[in-house]
């Protein structure tokens, strides 16, 4: 079994009708850290030794969180310019995440088609997100791609359920190592990859 850690940021969750619900079944899963940096720092004073033992005592770390400006919420670019310090993360002495796979998992308002070359947004979701996945690269993690709940002004109460109820089989096979995390590298969400039905990978 594989130790998971969800980074979770959103500074308005009270307004958030998709992250209160996947928060709601990330409580019901036995083995899954659930750790709200806004929750615990709303300071932003993040306390970095508590932070990169989280990182060291699991396996595989989801950064959830909504796709703001393109990029994270603040506290998340804060938690990565602390944490993840030279000599421990990077650099030729720092190997203390070398190995442990990553990946994002967000929301975005905008549907899927204009994350596209030819869409409202330029790029694709990946592509927009290289800038972290070059941080997780230099720190010798393995980045995963991005698990992306598009659209999410236009959900419904149904529509919400089940996105929640994908989200739980997520997790579950994620803890129990159903998903052959090499296998889905070359696919631009994880979603695809997913449904896809990569060999010898979970289906959700």
């Amino acid at each position: 079994m594989s130790r998971v850690l969800i980074l979770f940021a959103h500074p308005a969750l009270e307004k958030s009708r998709v992250h209160r619900r996947l928060i709601r079944e990330i409580l019901q899963i036995p083995g899954i850290t659930f750790h709200d940096l806004y929750e615990e720092y709303p300071s932003f004073d993040i306390d970095v030794p508590r932070e990169q033992e989280l990182l060291i005592d699991h396996d595989v770390v989801i950064l959830q969180h909504p796709f703001f400006w393109y990029s994270t919420p603040a506290i998340l670019k804060q938690w990565e310019d602390l944490v993840l310090e030279h000599g421990w993360a990077y650099g030729s002495k720092g190997l203390a995440l070398k190995g442990k796979r990553v990946f994002n998992l967000i929301t975005a308002g905008g549907r899927e088609v204009a994350y596209r070359h030819d869409g409202y947004n330029r790029f694709t979701i990946r592509e927009l997100l290289v800038p972290i996945e070059q941080t997780t690269h230099l720190c010798k993690m393995q980045y995963l791609p991005p698990y992306v709940i598009f659209g999410t002004h236009a959900l419904d109460d149904a529509d919400i359920e089940q996105t929640a109820q994908e989200y739980q089989q997520l997790l579950i096979a994620l803890r129990d190592d159903m998903i052959d995390l090499d296998a889905v590298q070359s696919y631009e969400t994880l979603n695809e990859a997913l449904q896809t039905n990569v060999k010898g990978a979970a289906t959700i």
